[in-house]
C-alpha cells in the first residue's frame, strides 16, 4: 500500500496511454486509501481531465500521486506538471462551464468541484502545476 513515507509515484505524460496509466494509478491509490466509491470516481475523473490537459495544453509533462495525511485524516494528492505555455487568462480558465472543447468538457472548474483541495500555479512561458487532494470521509 502506498504511504506518504514511501514518497510519490511519478508517471510521464506524453501520450494517450499515459493518461490511462495516470487514471489507473490514481484509482489504485484511492482504493488503497479506502476512499468511498463515489470519491474514487470523483478523484479519477478530475485526474483524467488534468492529465489530458497536461498532454494537450502543456505538451506533456508528468503526474505525481501519493497518499497524504494531515494528522486527522488520510487522502490522495495528485499533481500535474508541465513546462508548456502556461495559462494566460486564469480567470477565464477557471470560469464555471468554460472549456476549450478538447477535454472531457469539465474544464478546470469542473475538476476543481470534484476534489477537496485544488491549487493551480501557472506562469505564461513557464508552465503549469495543478495539485488536487481528495480526503477520506
Amino acid at each position: 500500500m502506498p504511504t506518504g513515507a514511501d514518497g510519490p509515484e511519478q508517471v510521464a505524460i506524453s501520450g494517450d496511454d499515459d493518461v490511462v496509466r495516470v487514471r489507473q494509478l490514481v484509482r489504485t491509490y484511492a482504493q488503497q486509501t479506502k476512499l468511498s466509491l463515489v470519491d474514487q470516481t470523483k478523484l479519477v475523473t478530475a485526474a483524467s481531465e488534468l492529465a489530458r490537459n497536461t498532454l494537450i495544453y502543456g505538451g506533456g509533462g508528468f503526474a505525481r500521486v501519493e497518499e497524504v495525511s494531515d494528522g486527522r485524516r488520510s487522502g490522495v494528492r495528485a499533481s500535474f506538471h508541465d513546462e508548456g505555455p502556461g495559462i494566460p487568462d486564469l480567470t477565464l480558465a477557471l470560469a464555471d462551464g468554460w472549456s476549450s472543447g478538447s477535454g472531457l468538457g469539465l474544464g478546470l472548474s469542473g475538476a476543481k468541484r470534484l476534489v477537496d483541495q485544488f491549487d493551480l500555479d501557472t506562469e505564461v512561458g513557464r508552465g503549469t502545476v495543478v495539485t488536487v487532494v481528495k480526503w477520506k470521509r
